[in-house]
């Protein structure tokens, strides 16, 4: 049912257009016909089948008239409202067209009747059916080609709704029960084994395992959850089993929060004030002034009431610009066209336009400016018998059996420098400090800093404070090993930093852009991530409605945000901020969720998007003064302001020139877009380390 619901618009909104197309173009060919020297028909040839045109081209203009009514609607009511907008333009100057053009029939068949061929002669070329349809009908095109460009964002809530689970296995009366998540009340407890989803927020009373909050924090590497620590809803065991109780339930949960916010902020994100609307504004009032002063004047001038009416419909005919139907339409559609070249989805033209305008852009760390994915940064090898690639080759081996990410990062790597790997002969996890193997007669440890103290190894003089607070002061996990009871080596892993973000953080900062990082690892590694790109501003240990709110505050104190994410817990943020940006290889909440998408995974995106935002902007105050220029200067024309020097007044030649000139001036300028290319976006002096993102970012 949704899925009917979505196309049936969209198939009638192209029924509609095909409807107008088959109708408008034999409308130009009647009307325009004997202007551009093309065969016509003998029957609508010559004075005296001259009324024989005029009704052909009525009834050929009233169903495109009728099909787009709703200009009338609208526009009137603005009116009426005293606040005109564009449809209250393009209405008069269609209704005007329309209305002098039966007027003209009504002459025709009075000349006809008495015998005054000149007076027919004089008004078949005085019809303007052709331009009240054409007007009409080229911003509705317009309108058509900007609402194809928008995106559908109402499946964000339902995929949040999805990640939760449906059932709960929890403890009543001594035995296990599964009972749905909506039945379980605070104070439960609550079983999860492997692999399982969270259903509730709530506190572990027994047990461990390391969960996976990627999708609710962002933070890459799962946590481990013991005794006492606080567990959330929709995130995934992925290793151990414990027992919790039930602490937030129903829409207490911290996912009900997120997808409250999700709903919130996308009902009071306001639309952006039409720069067409805003000429309207003015522009109409004055076109009405300037119509009703020009009739008054030539009726006070002594001149009839059809040459005083003539010039009053003229003008409110020629100040109406087809042109500008399409003056935003159009550079809009080649804009976002330009940035899917370029990998960038604009999902509307709100979005395109919004992008000139922000000061203030937070970046999301985990997935966004980093690559979301654990890996080895540094090798340090203690023992001189051994090269390093021997120390990471035995690495692996020993970590060979355990499903932990830190592990994974150094199998994996292990297994990209091509080197062997050994099957432990025998292997225990120890939960939450590392693991002991015995292998080729040798009794090894894998761990922390902790568990290794535990264990009885010495540490080199100054070693805790040289190395291990280096690389955790730097954002990184130290791994350490030992053999024999005695310390062989460390690995550090980390979530790296892409080099493309490197780059385009100090090209925000080039374009006067305020860079913020929103995050919810610890402050050690905010920090140093904040140091290592010169970042001025990062807030750590962030929850999803944490991120929201910062959107808020900023947006509170008058700044235009642009937030950059990927996963779940950035959902409610992207759709609060002015504009939100997805990376491509994020979850489909947060693509859902945003207004713009990347499906490069590369920063350096987004400032080519605000560069092309900056230009299509530039490119549409462009077509909107070239929409009214031509025909601005026209009204005085049509007034028959030079009548009474010069007995000119306005040829229906030169208003129908003027109408054609200024859309093709529109859409040429316009198709200038084509050849945008983003000079200022730098690019990389080498290719990029790691794995593309759409490998190296592990979702769940």
């Amino acid at each position: 049912m949704p899925r009917t619901m979505e196309i049936m618009p969209d198939f009638c909104n192209a029924l509609r257009m095909l409807l107008i197309a088959a109708e408008l173009h034999p409308l130009l060919y009647l009307a325009m016909g004997h202007m551009l020297s093309l065969p016509m028909p003998d029957i609508l040839c010559g004075t005296e089948n001259a009324l024989i045109l005029a009704f052909s081209q009525l009834l050929i203009a009233v169903p495109i008239i009728f099909i787009n009514r709703h200009f009338y609607q609208s526009g009137f009511r603005a009116l009426w409202k005293r606040v005109p907008n564009m449809d209250s333009l393009v209405a008069i100057g269609s209704g005007a067209a329309l209305v002098y053009g039966i007027f003209a029939i009504y002459r025709m068949i009075y000349g006809l009747g008495h015998g005054d061929t000149a007076l027919v002669e004089k008004y078949s070329h005085l019809l303007y059916f052709e331009s009240s349809a054409m007007i009409l009908a080229l911003v509705t095109v317009g309108k058509y080609l900007e609402a194809r460009s928008k995106a559908k964002t109402s499946d964000a809530l339902g995929k949040l709704v999805g990640l939760a689970p449906k059932t709960a296995v929890v403890i009543r009366n001594g035995k296990e029960q599964t009972v749905p998540c909506e039945q379980v009340i605070t104070g439960d407890i609550v079983i999860i084994k492997p692999g399982q989803s969270i259903p509730v927020d709530g506190i572990v009373t027994e047990g461990y395992g390391y969960v996976d909050q990627s999708a609710i924090t962002g933070e890459s590497i799962p946590v481990e959850k013991n005794e006492g620590d606080e567990v959330i809803s929709a995130t995934i065991n992925k290793n151990g089993s414990f027992k919790f109780r039930a602490s937030k339930v129903g829409n207490d949960t911290t996912l009900s929060q997120i997808i409250r916010l999700v709903d919130e902020a996308g009902n009071t994100k306001a639309p952006i004030a039409r720069l067409a609307d805003k000429i309207s504004g003015v522009f109409v009032p004055v076109v009405i002034l300037a119509a009703i002063v020009t009739g008054i004047v030539w009726l006070l001038s002594g001149q009839t009431f059809e040459f005083a009416l003539n010039c009053a419909i003229s003008v409110l005919v020629i100040s109406c610009p087809c042109a500008l139907g399409l003056a935003t339409p159009v550079a809009i559609m080649v804009g976002t066209g330009k940035a899917a070249e370029y990998g960038i989805l604009i999902k509307s033209a709100e979005s395109l336009e919004n992008l000139h305008s922000i000061d203030t852009i937070v970046l999301d760390k985990t997935g966004t400016i980093t690559s979301g994915h654990p890996q080895v940064t540094d090798i340090s090898v203690l023992d001189s018998s051994m090269t390093r690639q021997e120390f990471l080759s035995l690495a692996a081996s020993v970590e060979s059996g355990s499903e932990h990410p830190l592990a994974a990062a150094v199998l994996e790597r292990a297994k990209t420098d091509g080197l062997s790997i050994n099957t432990p002969e025998q292997f225990e996890i120890l939960a939450g400090r590392g693991v002991h193997v015995v292998m080729d007669k040798a009794e090894y440890l894998a761990g922390n800093v902790a568990f290794m103290q535990e264990s009885g190894i010495v540490f080199p003089s100054d070693f805790i404070r040289d190395v291990v607070e280096k690389y955790a002061a730097q954002g990184k996990t130290p791994l350490l090993f030992s053999r024999d009871a005695h310390l062989i080596g460390v690995i550090a892993v980390a979530d790296t930093i892409r080099d493309s973000s490197r780059i385009a953080i100090k090209q925000f900062g080039q374009m006067g852009l305020n860079v913020v990082m929103l995050t919810g690892d610890n402050k050690v590694t905010a920090e140093a991530i904040r140091k290592e790109l010169e970042i001025k501003e990062t807030i750590s240990d962030v929850l999803p409605t944490d991120k929201e709110a910062c959107i808020r505050s900023l947006q509170d104190k008058g700044h235009k945000v642009a937030m950059v994410g990927d996963g779940v817990n950035d959902a409610p943020a992207l759709t609060r901020a002015d504009i939100g940006i997805a990376i491509g290889a994020g979850t489909d909440i947060a693509i859902d969720s945003a207004d713009v998408v990347l499906m490069k995974d590369s920063l350096q995106d987004v400032v080519t998007a605000i560069n092309l935002s900056k230009r299509v902007i530039k490119n549409i105050h462009m077509n909107l003064f070239w929409a009214f220029f031509y025909n601005a200067m026209g009204i005085p024309l049509a007034a028959g302001a030079f009548y009474p020097v010069f007995k000119i007044l306005l040829s229906p030649m030169i208003g129908s020139a003027a109408m054609s000139l200024s859309s093709l001036c529109v859409v040429t300028n316009a198709l200038r877009l084509r050849f945008f290319k983003d000079d200022t976006a730098l690019q990389t002096s080498e290719p990029e380390k790691f794995e593309p993102a759409e490998n190296a970012v592990r979702k769940e």
